[in-house]
Order: structure tokens, then C-alpha cells, then sequence
């Protein structure tokens, strides 16, 4: 019946049925039952998918985005796979120490991408090197990504290369320490070792300094050399003895004299990874390091107690930035980290506050997966606030980009690992869904510049930590608990 129905009108999609006269309302109120019955079956199919095919989808989707990085940028550090040519834009400029390549390579082991991974460890063997490097580096993403990168394949192989890179990295980095408190500044440069901070901050930056813990304690570990361990445990040193604002860490410290630099105060941006790798260093020690324990108790402590942790209107739970005393009601994609976050303290260890904290974990997770659903594509915006009926949603342009970014996958992955509640495998999917349809070009996969238009523009940019980070995360996040077991692995930022 509903052929019948249908073949006067050449039915090829609901937009040409809609543009024909219908010949009665029973036929109209037919084919509305009709449409919403393939509707619903669409939806039942998607959701009928297996975990196994939704892990050999993400594996498919690596294959391309690696795959056109291998053909239009191969050795240089990310791919434009709109069109087709390197990216000379990223944060590595234009030098070739393949990015990409060293930041994607355990994605591509993890998956068992046998032939890709050999192809990038061959390239690391013969041609990666920071010899012909020129200009500044960052001190952070070069530590994350190629020493972390490095370290993380050496962990899982055992292969001597990995390690003997890795502190070839690290050495280079070294110079950025020496400085009166042993702060490390921002940026390095790799020929002549004449480090600085960026001129628009007041200091170094907390994310940037705290975010090297885990790398170099366990490069010292595995090279039997203590001067890395020493170099940033130095640093904690001076951060925990230094006097908050109400026990509050600042985003900025002065590296010469160890005072703090702005009165800005973030779970997001500046701030972020400073707290996971406090978290993440006593659980990577086996939970002999009750230092970092202990600081990143009394910092969550503070952020809660300061109020940085609010709940809007409409009952979401965000984490809030503060600038000299006073709340700024926004709160970034990168801040999306902390659901996950705020879990996995409290999982880690019972007490007092791990009911309240695995709240907030959950809390903040739902409201990031709010900023993806309440857009035209299901992907969210870089940053979003909350101003009275205006919540979760970005309400300036310049914030209505997203860039491929991992921290809300990151947080369903961690949070599914904890409760194995099935909302967040059908959240990750739901983004994979807007991934494949936003963002997928013939080329690689492109960010976009406005998350709330039906029609975006893409960015052309195919960011490194898309395959190092967001793609991991999501096939993690449909693989069994003992791949990457939480309780025996600990993921740098």
C-alpha cells in the first residue's frame, strides 16, 4: 500500500514528496506514519549496532584520516584535507618532525593497524629528528606529543627507539628550567636553547608547567637518569609552597621570582591538565605519591568551595572560570576533561567527598553532552556559557568553532569505564554520527567553524590529536575494560 501511495509522487527523499499535492489528508496522514516509521527503523538500526561494529568503524575512520595524511603530508605535521596539502599553520610551524606520525602512533597499535604503525616507526627510525629544527617550541605540546607520544610506544613495546627519542625530546627541553624558582618558561628554542614566555602572558603558564610530570618521571625511570624527576618535582615543590588565593592556584606564576601572575583561576584553558597530572601522578605511582594527592584534594577543595563549580538554572553543573574574585559564567570545550576527571578521583580513592565528586563528575559530563546536542551539528561549540535562559549554548562567534577536540570523548570514555552506564556509548556514537557527516571530507577530517549552522564551513585543518586522542577515546570507549585498563594504565593529557 504504501508503494502505491508513494509512486505518483517519485518519492527520492522527504523534501520531494513534501514539494507534490497530495490528493486527501488520509494520504497525507498515511505517508506522515510512513516517513516516521523509516525514521524510527533508522534510528533502531543505528542503535542496534554492535560494540564490535562501532569499534570497526572508528578503526575506519583512523584508516582515513591516516591514510590521507600518509598521501598529502606525509613527514610534515598535520594535514589541510580540504585541500590536500600540508598544514603549515599548526603549532609546530614549518618544521617536518611528523606530528602526526608520533602523536597517532599508538592510536594506530592500540588498533591493531599493524602495517600503518610499521610504516610510522620505520620514519621515526630514519628521518625524525629536532636537528634541523628552527625557530621557538613549545615546551607543553612538544612534551605531550612527541615525548609523550615516544614514551607511550616504549611502554608498550619495549622497543629501544622509542625510549632513546623520547629523551633526545625531553634533553632539548631542559634549557626552558633553568630559571631562577626552576619554573620552566613556555617556548624553547631548539638550536640555542634561549627559552621565553609568551608575550601576552603574565608568566608561565599552570597548564603548560604542571603538565610534565608524568612524561619525565617516567623517563627517569626507565633511563635510570634522576635529572628529569628532579626537574619537575622542583616545580611541584615551588607550586605547593607557594600561597594561594583561598587556596586557589592562578593561572599564571612568574618564573624568576615564583609570584603569581593574573588573578585568573580555570578548570579550562591555562589551568586544565596542572590538575589531571596531580591526580594522575599519585595513581601512576601506585598511590605512593601522596603529595600530588594531597594537592589536588585541597585544589578541588578550593575550586568548590570558591564556587567555581556552579549549577545554572536549568540544573547543569559547570565548572566556572574566575577573574580577580569574580565569576565568569563560560566554561570551555577543554574544560570537559574534568567530568572524567573529577570520576576518576573519586574512584580512586573512598572518602568524604567522592560521593559529591563523582556527582560533579557526572554533572559536568552531561552538560558538555548538552553543548553538542543543543547545536544544528552535534558537535560543540570551543566554548559556552550560561546566562540566564541561555545556557550551554555559545553565545559570541568567535566561539562557535570546533576543531576536531577530544575532552568530552575523553570523559564519556572515563565515565563508561566507571559506571558502564550505556548513555555515554550512545552519546559517543551520536558524535561519531556528526563527525562522519560534519566533518569527513574525501580528504582526512576537517574542524568546523560554526557548530550551529545546518551548513558549515570547514577549517581545513586535521589536527594531530584527532588520531592521538578523540579517535583512541571513542574506540576505547566501545572496547572491553581490559584494554587499557584504567586500573593499570594512566593516559597523559
Amino acid at each position: 500500500m504504501w508503494r502505491e501511495l508513494l509512486q505518483p509522487y517519485k518519492m527520492r527523499s522527504p523534501v520531494t514528496v513534501f514539494l507534490k499535492p497530495f490528493r486527501s489528508v488520509e494520504q497525507l496522514s498515511l505517508l506522515f506514519l510512513m516517513t516516521t516509521h523509516i525514521c524510527l527503523a533508522n534510528v533502531i538500526r543505528s542503535n542496534d549496532q554492535t560494540p564490535q561494529e562501532r569499534r570497526n568503524k572508528i578503526r575506519e575512520m583512523t584508516l582515513h584520516a591516516w591514510r590521507n595524511y600518509e598521501t598529502y603530508a606525509w613527514g610534515k605535521n598535520e594535514l589541510r584535507p580540504v585541500s590536500r596539502l600540508p598544514n603549515r599553520g599548526s603549532v609546530f610551524g614549518n618544521s617536518e618532525i611528523g606530528a602526526t606520525i608520533v602523536d597517532s602512533l599508538d592510536t594506530l597499535y592500540i588498533m591493531g593497524l599493524n602495517e600503518e604503525y610499521q610504516k610510522g616507526r620505520d620514519w621515526i627510525e630514519k628521518n625524525f629528528s629536532f636537528g634541523n629544527v628552527n625557530g621557538d617550541l613549545s615546551v607543553f605540546e612538544t612534551n605531550i606529543r612527541f615525548v609523550g607520544g615516544l614514551l607511550s610506544m616504549y611502554a608498550f613495546t619495549g622497543d629501544e627507539l622509542f625510549k632513546t627519542k623520547a629523551q633526545e625530546v625531553a634533553d632539548k627541553l631542559l634549557p626552558a628550567f633553568e630559571t631562577d624558582s626552576g619554573i620552566p618558561r613556555s617556548l624553547v628554542n631548539i638550536q640555542t636553547g634561549y627559552s621565553k614566555n609568551y608575550n601576552w602572558a603574565s608568566g608561565s603558564i599552570l597548564s603548560e608547567l604542571g603538565s610534565l610530570h608524568l612524561e619525565f618521571t617516567y623517563l627517569s625511570d626507565i633511563t635510570g637518569n634522576p635529572i628529569y624527576r628532579d626537574r619537575v618535582e622542583n616545580v611541584r615543590q615551588v607550586l605547593n609552597e607557594a600561597t594561594k588565593l583561598n587556596g586557589l592556584y592562578p593561572n599564571f606564576i612568574d618564573p624568576i621570582s615564583g609570584r603569581w601572575g593574573q588573578h585568573h583561576i580555570s578548570l579550562g584553558a591555562l589551568g586544565d591538565s596542572f590538575y589531571e597530572y596531580l591526580l594522575k601522578a599519585w595513581i601512576q605511582s601506585n598511590k605512593t605519591d601522596t603529595t600530588a594527592r594531597q594537592m589536588y584534594d585541597s585544589a578541588m577543595t578550593a575550586i568548590i568551595e570558591n564556587h567555581l563549580i556552579q549549577i545554572s538554572a536549568g540544573g547543569l553543573i559547570y565548572a566556572s572560570d574566575m577573574k580577580y574574585g569574580r565569576l565568569d559564567h563560560k566554561m570551555g570545550h577543554l574544560a570537559c576533561f574534568a567530568g572524567g576527571m573529577f570520576a576518576l578521583g573519586a574512584s580512586t580513592q573512598n572518602d568524604e567527598n567522592s560521593e559529591n565528586h563523582m556527582k560533579i563528575g557526572e554533572g559536568i559530563t552531561n552538560t558538555c553532552h548538552e553543548s553538542y546536542v543543543r547545536t544544528a551539528t552535534h558537535l560543540g561549540p570551543e566554548a559556552f556559557s550560561f546566562e540566564r535562559s541561555w545556557e550551554a549554548k555559545s553565545s559570541v562567534g568567535q566561539d562557535q568553532y570546533y576543531i576536531l577536540r577530544p575532552e568530552v570523548f575523553e570523559s564519556y570514555f572515563i565515565l563508561w569505564r566507571l559506571t558502564h552506564d550505556q548513555k555515554y556509548r550512545d552519546w559517543g556514537w551520536d558524535a561519531v554520527e556528526a563527525l562522519e557527516r560534519y566533518c569527513r571530507t574525501s580528504g582526512g577530517y576537517s574542524g568546523i567553524r560554526n557548530v550551529y549552522s545546518p551548513f558549515p564551513v570547514k577549517d581545513d585543518v586535521q589536527q594531530s590529536f584527532f588520531l592521538a586522542e578523540s579517535l583512541k577515546y571513542l574506540y576505547l570507549l566501545y572496547s572491553d575494560d581490559s584494554l587499557l585498563s584504567l586500573d593499570e594504565w594512566v593516559f597523559n593529557t
